[in-house]
């Protein structure tokens, strides 16, 4: 079996292909294609060390990568961790959030993405036209939404946030994370945990009643423990930005940099040393994902400082992990229930049928199938709907290419005051 990557440059490539090489799937070879040749040189040494029996081949053009694959991996950052500077930067000058998949940011990040990326959806149906995709680039919802809409290819979209949270509740009721259901509903980045099961009880009435509880189920201060029992929901860790845009713009800041420029910072010492020649380049690597990950979202909301150790869950979390599972999953048959991003098809009535959401999903070797969730909490119903519609509109500006659609699209996001505010952003960001 081969599977492709297109992004293959990128900081997470190694750990896909060491994570599905270990999982004795019968993969035989790796693909790994980007318009950057020095660097996937690089990250294609670097994964080859874990690979097993199975090549790691490197490709300029994309077409004989994805021949005759069964998956294509897309984890692709279309102008680079510059371009996410830039935007960050923008939209804090106007004292908006500036995040790459929400609000201005994954505006700005879909629409410089969505075009090449239909261009390679596309040169996936035609040269592989049995293979499955799975998305990883972000903004994962909207992106998925746009290739699935876009072309004939067969697209799944993937996020680890859902598990990490399913994990975190799990931990913090003192239930295992694998004997639970999770009642989970949403869209990419703005989900949200309505109940957890555990023997067929439902769980969560407890955790409201107790504060030390509910205050540990997020590893940095994003929701207080009123504001949750407010909601009665448990929402993933991006719907912070929603809720407290005001305290994440301050806190950004105040610390006086962005998580790109931190991101940019730590990957160039990570390439650094690799040139340089290191004893142990698999240490080294895992020395940055570490320092990555301690620093996630502390300075937006206001953390002091990374985690000392990673959650003793984190075997189980991660993007490699999702894509993994999810395509160990589709090869094994195994139906397992997996949070993913896919077509609607009238789970959630509020939407589309042909909307993208993210739900849990059975998954074996005809895909994924969205288990039903039903209606909205409507307590989050307008700004789920909301969401969808800007997303919709941007998919719809990208197609119109111009200005006036631009403006129109990002006037809908909810992290945009006015159309004042959307023009202004049009301008300046990196699209």
């Amino acid at each position: 079996m081969k599977i492709a990557v297109i992004g293959g440059a990128g900081v997470r490539a190694p750990l896909l292909v060491n994570g599905l090489a270990g999982a004795a799937l019968g993969i035989d070879e790796f693909a790994l294609y980007d318009p950057d040749q020095a660097r996937l040189k690089v990250m294609a040494s670097l994964a080859a060390l874990r690979a097993g029996p199975a090549r790691v081949t490197t490709h300029a053009t994309v077409s004989p990568a994805i021949d005759g694959a069964s998956f294509v991996i897309t984890s692709i950052r279309v102008g680079g961790i510059e371009a996410r500077m830039r935007d960050e930067q923008a939209a804090l000058s106007l004292g908006l959030v500036g995040q790459e998949t929400v609000g201005p940011g994954g505006f700005a990040m879909a629409v410089r993405t969505i075009p090449p990326l239909l261009e390679y959806a596309r040169e996936v149906a035609r040269r592989a036209p049995g293979a499955w995709i799975v998305n990883f680039t972000n903004p994962a919802g909207l992106v998925t939404q746009a290739l699935t809409a876009g072309t004939g290819a067969r697209v799944i979209g993937i996020c680890d946030t859902p598990t990490e949270v399913f994990q975190e509740v799990a931990h913090a009721l003192d239930v295992p994370a694998d004997e639970c259901r999770f009642d989970y509903v949403g869209l990419n980045h703005l989900g949200f945990v309505r109940e957890v099961f555990w023997r067929g009880m439902p769980q969560l009435e407890r955790l409201w009643e107790d504060e030390a509880a509910l205050a540990g189920v997020y590893r940095t201060p994003l929701f207080s423990p009123a504001r949750l029992r407010e909601i009665r929901l448990l929402p993933t860790e991006y719907v912070f930005y929603y809720d407290s845009p005001e305290r994440a713009v301050a806190n950004l800041r105040t610390a006086g940099e962005t998580r790109g420029a931190v991101i940019a910072q730590l990957t160039r010492a990570l390439f650094d040393d690799l040139a340089k020649g290191t004893p142990d380049p698999v240490a080294r690597y895992e020395r940055y994902l570490a320092e990555r990950s301690a620093g996630y979202m502390q300075l937006e909301s206001g953390g002091q400082g990374g985690h000392a150790t990673p959650a003793p869950w984190a075997h189980l979390t991660g993007y490699d992990k999702i894509a993994l599972n999810t395509i160990q999953a589709m090869v094994r048959h195994s139906n397992a229930v997996i949070p993913l991003n896919v077509v609607n098809r009238g789970n959630i009535p509020e939407l589309a049928h042909d909307d993208v959401i993210e739900a849990p999903a059975v998954v074996n070797a005809n895909g994924p199938h969205a288990l039903h969730v039903g209606a909205l909490p409507p307590q989050v119903r307008d700004l789920v709907v909301r969401v969808k519609a800007f997303e919709r509109a941007t998919i719809e500006a990208v197609r119109a290419g111009t200005r006036g659609a631009l403006v129109d699209a990002l006037a809908l996001n909810p992290l945009v005051p006015t159309r004042a505010a959307a023009a202004r952003l049009v301008e300046v960001l990196s699209l």
